[in-house]
């Protein structure tokens, strides 16, 4: 006689596993719209704060070189964090490693509103940009392992339009939170979207099955890391260190890909040109050119449009394609662009600023997507955690210098600039002669007398030599940035393939 087999209470369990060892990838695209979120909550933060950066110069009494440590403290700190993340995403499991991190992220938002002084928002910017590290190299690899293979460049072209986009979205929502509110709505906004996202990495991202948990803490390693963002000895110490301990805290051995040391060598050099490129142009609008924050969000508006649309087509033909011929012509119209831009005057309008910048959102539309995907062409899937965080340090690490570049070359090109134009415009230059009497004139005829005519006039001309310096300091700076990232082309030439990551290596598990 059969026996009938009741069921357990933990039949219905038993069945929504067995449903998802039968289809691994049916929350593909929830778990793409949660890690994408995330990562662009971290990358929209690496610009948001340019258009505000007048605004908190007042409010906080600060200079453009002091004001530029609150982006490049916040990329630092993403520069410490993310080569560790792939360790402590083994360590902690990638479910609460990036549930937790966003929440820190979320935190230190709220406090970088709040904050009162100059130091105090830099410390914060820190902390924030400590828990914003994992959401960069962990969203990218969840990404990868998230998607059939066949389709995991549908999930590279999602998770690129958020953080090509975002950096260069960031200043148009920036605009728009200053002028209705205040610079520190920039980062409250953070808090709200930051809990969603942590709600739908919760419910959907979990730990994957080949993931071998880290067992022990390289202590010394994370030290060392850190060092090596300000010491070049500890930067040599730590390398020997993860090459030498049984569980480094990073695994330099993935450096061994011809595909990924290239990679992410032009990937230093795209955030190099990019993020310098992205710091600068709110300054030029505002200071030069009176634009408010709302105005200069808009005008960089269809340049971020235009790069959102160009990856969305990238992501679906990278499969079929060589990588290269891409990339370089991505690269060939940044470089147009950045020459275009170095043309404008201040009589420059709206309308100038628009192609330019629509063909640099174009050309970063071609790379990024493409240059991704064949960077981590042929890495086995255990090691993607650890080739994402290699090539996003390398990106960050790229910006923050290029954040600190172009300020300190702003500051120092407007000074050489205007004491060269000061010089030629001494008290014995006919034309300058000519156009100062002119503005005295001109004041005298609105009531004012000879005595404060003058002066006025001197402080007035004064004003346009500045203006004039500047635009030619800002003039060097984009051709540089676009001269920077072709320089980096022969770097392709080293890869073995153009191809995509869609074949990546699953051996080896």
């Amino acid at each position: 006689m059969a026996t009938a087999v009741l069921p357990t209470p933990d039949a219905p369990a038993a069945a929504s596993a067995a449903r998802a060892d039968a289809d691994p990838y049916r929350n593909r695209y929830l778990i793409a719209i949660a890690v994408t979120l995330a990562a662009v909550l971290e990358l929209v933060d690496t610009s948001i704060v340019n258009v505000a950066i007048p605004h908190m110069m007042g409010t906080l009494s600060a200079t453009l070189d002091e004001i530029a440590w609150v982006s490049t403290s916040y990329i630092i700190a993403n520069v410490i964090v993310i080569p560790m993340s792939s360790w402590l995403s083994a360590y902690f499991g990638r479910q609460r490693y990036l549930t937790g991190s966003i929440m820190i992220f979320v935190a230190a938002s709220f406090f970088c509103g709040v904050a009162t002084s100059l130091w105090g928002l830099v410390f914060w910017r820190v902390l924030q940009g400590l828990g914003g590290g994992a959401l960069l190299s962990t969203a990218q690899t969840t990404l990868f392992e998230s998607f059939p293979p066949h389709e995991r460049s549908i999930g590279q072209a999602i998770f690129g339009v958020g953080v090509m986009v975002g950096p260069t979205l960031g200043p148009t929502l920036g605009g728009d939170i200053v002028d209705a509110y205040a610079w520190p709505w920039i980062f409250y906004i953070n808090v709200p979207l930051g809990l969603v996202a942590a709600v739908l990495v919760w419910t959907y991202v979990k730990d994957v099955s080949h993931q071998v948990r880290a067992m022990s803490v390289d202590g010394l390693g994370i030290v060392l890391l850190t060092l090596a963002a300000v010491r070049a000895l500890s930067a040599v110490l730590l390398v020997w260190r993860e090459l030498t301990v049984k569980e480094p805290v990073i695994d330099l051995r993935v450096l061994r890909s011809w595909q990924l040391a290239p990679g992410m060598l032009f990937a230093g050099f795209l955030g190099l040109s990019l993020y310098g490129a992205v710091f600068v142009l709110p300054v030029f609008l505002q200071q030069l050119h009176g634009y408010s924050a709302q105005q200069t969000g808009l005008v960089i508006l269809p340049g971020a449009i235009a790069s959102a649309i160009t990856m969305a087509v990238m992501g679906p033909a990278a499969n079929r394609v060589d990588e290269r011929p891409l990339i370089t012509a991505g690269a060939l119209l940044f470089l147009w662009a950045m020459w275009r831009l170095s043309l404008l005057s201040l009589d420059a309008g709206h309308d100038d600023f628009f192609w330019p910048l629509i063909a640099r959102g174009v050309g970063l539309g071609m790379i990024f997507v493409p240059l991704t995907g064949a960077s981590m062409a042929g890495l086995p899937m255990h090691k993607l955690g650890q080739g994402t965080g290699m090539f996003n340090l390398m990106r960050q690490l790229g910006g923050s210098l290029g954040i600190a570049i172009m300020a300190t070359m702003l500051a120092r090109l407007t000074r050489v600039e205007k004491a060269v134009l000061t010089e030629h415009a001494g008290a014995y230059d006919p034309a300058t002669a000519e156009r100062l009497g002119a503005v005295t004139r001109g004041l005298m005829s609105r009531g004012n007398d000879a005595a404060t005519a003058k002066p006025q006039a001197l402080l007035l001309l004064d004003g346009q030599i500045g203006a004039r310096a500047g635009v030619m300091a800002f003039s060097r700076i984009y051709l540089v940035s676009g001269i920077l990232l072709v320089c980096a082309l022969p770097l392709l030439l080293l890869w073995r393939t153009g191809r995509t990551a869609g074949r990546v290596s699953v051996d080896g598990h």
